[in-house]
C-alpha cells in the first residue's frame, strides 16, 4: 500500500478510538474522562484509589462497545469481500440469503417456538432463538450456494439469482408467520428485526469476538486475489487464482460471521454495504486497503450508531438497526446519484 493509505488506515483508527471512548462516556448517565481513565485503569490493576461510583463502573463495563466493534467489523469486511466476488459495488453479504434466512429462522422461533420449548430447560428456551437463526442463515447460505453450482464450478449470477429467489421465499413466508403471531410475538419479531446490542454479555461478545477476529484472519489475506478477480474471472483464473476455492472461502466466512451477528443483534442494515463503498471513495479500489478499512470502518460506524441510538431518545433507546439506515440510506442514495451522473453504475 502507498502512504496515502497508510495515513488513511491510521486515521481510521483514530476515528475508531474516539468512538469507542464517546460510546463509553454518553448515554443515559454521563460518566467523564478521568472516571473513564480510572475505571479501566482499576480493570488492570493499576488504579489504587478509584473515585468513581459503582454506577459509572457497570455503564462502562458493559461491554457493548466491544460487541458493536466485533459486529461492525465483520459486517464490514464481509461487505467488502461479497462486492469484490461479485464485481458490484452495491452487493452486500444479504444477496446470498445470510439475512433472509435468518430472519425466516427466527419468525419460526418466535412464533411456534413457544409451543414447541414450553417444556425444555429454560437455558435452551433462552438459547434457541440465537441457535436457530444462526441455523438459518446457514442453511439458506447453502442452499443458494447449492443451486448456484453446476458441473463443479459455482456461478455468481447463479448466486445473485438463487439469492433472489430465497430471499423472496424467506420474505412470503416470514410474512405469513407474522400474520398468524399474536401481539407479543409480532412485538418480539418486529424489534429483532429493527437491530440491538441491548443484550450484550460477556458470552456474546467473546463468541462475536473469535467469529470476527477468524472472518478477519480469513478474508484480510484474499486482497491479491480479489484484485485479480476485478479483471474478470476468466483472467484470474489465467494468472492462477483458483477461483472456486475462492468463492467457496468468501461464502462460508461470510456466512459464519454474519449469521452469527444476525443471531446474536438481529439485523443490521447497510453497514457492510455503504462502508466498503465509502472506502473506495476516500481511497483506492485495491482490496490491500479496502478490506482492513472496511473493517475499522464497519466496527466506527456501527459504535457511532449504537452511541446515537441510545441518547437520541434518552431514556429509551432507539434500536441500532434504525440508526444505520438512516446514516446509510440517504448516504447510499448520494452514491448512486454521483455514479449516475459519471454513468459508471453497475
Amino acid at each position: 500500500m502507498n502512504k496515502r493509505s497508510n495515513r488513511l488506515l491510521l486515521l481510521l483508527c483514530i476515528v475508531l478510538v474516539i468512538a469507542a471512548i464517546v460510546s463509553c462516556m454518553t448515554g443515559a448517565v454521563h460518566v467523564n474522562f478521568s472516571d473513564l481513565a480510572g475505571i479501566l485503569l482499576n480493570k488492570a490493576g493499576l488504579n489504587a484509589h478509584p473515585t468513581h461510583t459503582a454506577q459509572h463502573e457497570a455503564i462502562v463495563w458493559g461491554i457493548r462497545v466491544l460487541l458493536s466493534i466485533a459486529v461492525g467489523s465483520s459486517l464490514g469486511i464481509c461487505g467488502a469481500a461479497m462486492q469484490g466476488l461479485f464485481r458490484n459495488p452495491l452487493a452486500d453479504p444479504s444477496i446470498i440469503g445470510v439475512s433472509s434466512g435468518a430472519t425466516l429462522a427466527a419468525a419460526i422461533t418466535i412464533v411456534l417456538g413457544a409451543r414447541w420449548f414450553a417444556h425444555f430447560p429454560l437455558i435452551v428456551q433462552t438459547s434457541s432463538l440465537s441457535f436457530f437463526t444462526f441455523c438459518g442463515a446457514l442453511v439458506a447460505t447453502i442452499f443458494v450456494f447449492s443451486i448456484a453450482v453446476n458441473r463443479g464450478r459455482a456461478s455468481v449470477s447463479g448466486m445473485l439469482l438463487a439469492g433472489i429467489a430465497v430471499n423472496a421465499f424467506a420474505a412470503a413466508f416470514t410474512g405469513l408467520l407474522t400474520f398468524v403471531a399474536n401481539e407479543s410475538q409480532l412485538r418480539s419479531l418486529t424489534f429483532w428485526t429493527l437491530g440491538s446490542l441491548g443484550g450484550a454479555t460477556w458470552t456474546s461478545v467473546g463468541l462475536m469476538s473469535a467469529v470476527s477476529l477468524a472472518c478477519l484472519a480469513g478474508l484480510a489475506g484474499l486482497h491479491k486475489p480479489l484484485n485479480l478477480l476485478s479483471l474478470g474471472e476468466q483472467e484470474a483464473q489465467h494468472t492462477g487464482v483458483n477461483t472456486e476455492k475462492l468463492k467457496k472461502r468468501i461464502i462460508l466466512f461470510t456466512a459464519i460471521a454474519v449469521g452469527t451477528s444476525v443471531a446474536l443483534c438481529g439485523l443490521i442494515g447497510f453497514v457492510g454495504l455503504v462502508v466498503p463503498h465509502l472506502m473506495r471513495m476516500i481511497g483506492v479500489s485495491d482490496h490491500r486497503f479496502v478490506l482492513p478499512a472496511s473493517a475499522i470502518g464497519g466496527a466506527a460506524l456501527l459504535c457511532i450508531a449504537d452511541t446515537t441510538a441510545r441518547i437520541i431518545a434518552i431514556p429509551t433507546e432507539v434500536p441500532v438497526g434504525v440508526i444505520t439506515a438512516l446514516i446509510g440510506a440517504p448516504f447510499f442514495l448520494v452514491i448512486l446519484v454521483q455514479q449516475k451522473q459519471k454513468n459508471d453504475l453497475i
